[in-house]
């Protein structure tokens, strides 16, 4: 299932899918946190993005799924459309004026206006949707498995895939998504890891270890799931990151860990 709970997504991070054993040659980072935020502890985090002052996040749970405009700072949700509850709602982005969100297994898209949030149409692709970024000319998806696909934006037709390797072996469980300074950040499910992947090659070229960003007092049993979700504010050089039914979002700082 799409959606395991905290201790099968701990059991998961202890068995280190992530990445190869060797995955050592590969830099490795830590975390500073710089501020924390407000979260609304029921959104299901599927997908984030930063614009223009604010959080737009898209939330999954068939009957609960959403596309939502947040402010940053409050956590308050000041914009919000809800998805048909048939529907499992995936990543989000924005290009021209519009807001482009994904369904998890219905091949199902929609795309809304991105100030009114009202529906203009849908679009349909094949396979699982998971989440998405752009890179200023392209849309980056992903479904969960290795290869990221990259979408015409006007279109919203496929003209590329790339395969995510780490030491030469595929990366699984790519999921959340942001393009960061030229390169890609991927969620890794189930796990505290954030892949750095080299746009042209599909190589990661550094995992970011979020292990206890979120404390043992800030989680609730059976609720609180897994890391999911980056953002990332490009004028002021700030990351943001969260997870699922989290109730904080941090913005922090890479480090890098002593030894690399």
């Amino acid at each position: 299932m799409r959606f395991l709970f905290l201790a099968a997504a701990l059991a998961a991070t202890a068995c280190g899918p992530a990445a190869p054993a060797d995955a050592g040659s590969i830099p490795e980072y830590g975390y500073q946190v710089v501020h924390v935020y407000p979260h609304d502890p029921l959104a299901f985090t599927e997908g984030l993005f930063y614009l223009n002052g604010y959080l737009y996040e898209s939330t999954g749970m068939e009957g609960q799924s959403s596309a939502r405009k947040v402010r940053l700072e409050t956590g308050e949700v000041v914009q919000k459309h809800e998805v048909p509850e048939q529907f499992f709602g995936e990543g989000i982005v924005a290009w021209k004026g519009k807001l482009v969100q994904l369904t998890w297994r219905t091949e199902v898209g929609f795309v809304y206006d991105l100030n009114t949030f009202e529906t203009r149409n849908e679009f349909h692709y094949p396979g699982e949707g998971w989440s998405m970024t752009e890179d200023g000319r392209r849309i980056i998806m992903d479904d969960g498995t290795p290869q990221l696909r990259f979408w015409d934006p006007d279109t919203l037709r496929e003209i590329g895939r790339l395969t995510v390797t780490a030491n030469g072996e595929p990366v699984a469980n790519l999921n959340e998504l942001e393009w960061v300074k030229g390169e890609i950040y991927a969620n890794i499910w189930m796990t505290d890891r954030i892949a750095r992947i080299n746009a042209k090659t599909g190589k990661v070229v550094g995992w970011i270890d979020c292990t206890g960003l979120l404390s043992p007092s800030d989680r609730v049993e059976g609720q609180t799931d897994v890391l999911n979700g980056i953002a990332y504010d490009a004028e002021h050089d700030r990351l943001f990151v969260t997870g699922k039914r989290w109730p904080k979002l941090f913005e922090i700082r890479l480090v890098r860990k002593t030894g690399q």
